[in-house]
């Protein structure tokens, strides 16, 4: 099985929809654990250009605000469906969500055995 690990920034008022979201299709689940991910407070800033609809700030102006960068590990074989269950309760019309393929001493790590 191979494993990939999220980070998705999102607003600090999002957070528990998206544990749920992230939960209800099994990401953050390893072993007897399900709802395992990390979060950390960092500032983002963007700047909306014409034709946005921005969830924070206005046309053509900088902004900066504090969001959770969340990080949380997914099978492979769930990452669309993973992606499209964080899309439903995101605000931002585009949502920050790198994939991130883990490697561990030269083979995927499987969160199921530990190995």
């Amino acid at each position: 099985m191979e494993t990939v690990k999220l980070e998705i920034f999102i607003p600090c008022t999002h957070l528990e929809a998206l544990r749920e979201a992230l939960r209800s299709v099994g990401a953050g689940a390893m072993r007897n654990y399900d709802s395992a991910l990390s979060y950390s407070l960092v500032t983002g800033c963007w700047r909306p250009l014409k034709g946005a609809n921005p969830y924070d700030g206005e046309i053509g102006v900088l902004t900066e605000a504090e969001e959770y960068k969340v990080e949380v590990c997914c099978r492979k074989e769930l990452l669309e469906q993973t992606v499209e269950k964080i899309k439903e309760i995101h605000p931002y019309e585009k949502p920050v969500i790198n994939a991130i393929p883990l490697i561990v001493v030269g083979k995927t790590h499987n969160y199921e055995t530990g190995h």
